[in-house]
């Protein structure tokens, strides 16, 4: 695929769009979640009732992060130029659409997304798997494969591979999913540097 031809982008928020800031342990810790369980995962096992306390927690604990979050790198930059061209841009999280958009706000990209092409852990089973991907598609009436996906984690990776869309990874770092990668970059920044240079 030209990335300069894509017309159709979907972006991780958390660590890809925003600083991160979620501190994944204190989490678990919080909600008495063993280190290596899945948060959403582990919740979604338990009784309702227990489930229901802690989900409320996890959402306040969400909602502050959500009102204090800051742009990552280019991240304005990026999503407003492919605003001006006209692509179609999705958003894809494992946080509740309710934080997405106050998030959005926060980062001054609310505009750039309509209400319906957010799908947070309430509208699909949260990344890794496809569900998402493919209810975005199905909306925008375009083959999986049309789509790209832009995230910071394995759980992006694996829901492109699986939905069959193009998986581009942002991180400064080496990259330790290759064989789920098709492009890696370090920031928003090098992804519209790539795009505007094609």
């Amino acid at each position: 695929m030209r990335f300069a031809a894509a017309r159709h982008w979907v972006f991780d928020m958390d660590g890809t769009l925003t600083v991160a800031v979620h501190d994944f342990a204190a989490i678990r810790r919080a909600l008495e979640i063993p280190p290596e369980d899945d948060i959403l995962h582990h919740l979604a096992t338990l009784p309702a009732e227990q489930a229901l306390a802690k989900r409320a927690w996890l959402l306040e604990h969400e909602r502050t992060l959500a009102l204090g979050a800051r742009p990552a790198a280019g991240a304005v930059e990026l999503v407003r130029t492919l605003c001006r061209r006209g692509c179609r841009l999705g958003l894809l999280t494992r946080n509740a659409h309710e934080l997405a958009l106050l998030t959005l706000a926060a980062i001054g990209l609310a505009d750039c997304f309509a209400g319906v092409d957010i799908v947070g852990r309430d509208e699909a089973p949260p990344k890794p798997h496809p569900g998402g991907l493919l209810q975005l598609a199905a909306a925008w009436g375009v083959a999986p494969a049309e789509l790209v996906m832009v995230g910071d984690y394995r759980n992006d990776l694996e829901c492109a591979r699986g939905a069959g869309a193009y998986a581009v990874l942002i991180r400064p770092t080496e990259n330790p999913w290759p064989e789920l990668t098709d492009w890696q970059v370090r920031d928003c920044f090098e992804l519209l540097e790539q795009l505007c240079g094609e």
